[in-house]
């Protein structure tokens, strides 16, 4: 490898909108993000599907699954 080519790879310290910060490493010094898996509707289990025009409905009406009718 070419000396004094590369950027310095050194400790970061990243630090999130919801608060939560962590130390990784990269060749910025500080990262600020919008969304980490801690606030992340995804990996918290808080994920609300949004229905738009019944798409939900019509969805599980078609392909859903078909519940067994019983004879009296």
């Amino acid at each position: 490898m070419k000396e004094g080519i590369h950027p310095t790879y050194a400790e970061s310290h990243v630090v999130c909108a919801c608060g939560n910060s962590w130390t990784t490493r990269s060749t910025q010094k500080e990262i600020h993000v919008e969304i980490c898996s801690n606030c992340h509707p995804f990996f918290t289990g808080k994920q609300k599907l949004i229905d738009t025009a019944g798409r939900v409905e019509r969805f599980q009406k078609k392909y859903g699954r078909k519940t067994e009718k019983t004879s009296a």
